[in-house]
């Protein structure tokens, strides 16, 4: 009994010690890694984000009425809409908008190999590079699907990966009043997540940033929202400063 007591304290100073040294994402007892869902601050600041996978037809609307609210999102697209929409890709980075990877071909990488989550990834993050000039640092998993090697691998590659901890929901087509009524709880550190061509989603946009300006809440980037050095990341997916 004294041993098996031992052991449970070795294993639980040991979490502690890595979760107090930072870094991309803490391994729990159970040793899973966590993606960042949202992000534990007081500052009022949240994120916006919009995934492009299919259509772009409503992108430049989107960011249209964006600018109109002083508001700058982060756009994840998928490689196969990248070779579609070049010019739009280049676009989107020139009007200071961020963008991250959603894969190359948006498979469901849990079930896929490191090697070949790797191509996913790092050819997508090429193929944004080579049109906007910037590096990319953000990644969302295809259908937010994810494991403990989709996670390393991202991580291998200096990316954060990212989940969300409001979800519109505007791929169901629901109304504007819907999506907005559904992105109205956000609250400091929550990431939003919206499509960009879902059927809705330019009638709701300006209600939800009306709404969120009588919280008197301030869109950032997602890159601005995170930490990207000394942090921890809960069981529920929250990140938290560790920087004091």
């Amino acid at each position: 009994m004294n041993k098996m007591i031992t052991c449970v304290a070795v294993v639980l100073a040991a979490v502690l010690i890595l979760a107090s040294m930072g870094g991309y994402a803490v391994v729990v007892a159970n040793s899973r890694k966590l993606p960042i869902y949202g992000v534990d601050r007081t500052d009022n600041k949240v994120s916006i984000s919009f995934d492009a996978a299919w259509g772009a037809d409503k992108t430049r609307e989107i960011m249209d009425i964006c600018d109109r609210f002083n508001v700058k999102a982060t756009f994840f697209l998928v490689g196969f809409w990248i070779e579609k929409y070049p010019d739009l890709v280049a676009e989107i980075a020139a009007r200071g908008f961020e963008i991250g990877t959603h894969s190359m071909t948006h498979p469901q990488l849990s079930k896929q190999s490191e090697s070949k989550i790797n191509n996913e990834l790092s050819q997508s993050m090429s193929m944004i590079t080579n049109i906007t000039g910037q590096e990319v640092k953000l990644f969302r998993p295809p259908f937010g699907d994810y494991n403990n090697s989709v996670i390393s691998v991202a991580e291998n590659l200096g990316l954060y990966t990212i989940q969300w901890s409001v979800d519109s929901l505007d791929w169901k087509g629901l109304s504007a009043s819907e999506i907005a009524q559904r992105v109205g709880t956000m609250q400091s550190g929550d990431i939003i997540l919206c499509h960009n061509n879902s059927d809705h989603i330019t009638e709701a946009l300006p209600l939800i940033f009306a709404q969120a300006q009588l919280k008197g809440l301030e869109f950032v980037p997602i890159g601005e929202l995170i930490y990207t050095d000394g942090y921890t990341i809960d069981s529920n997916g929250i990140q938290h400063c560790t920087d004091g």
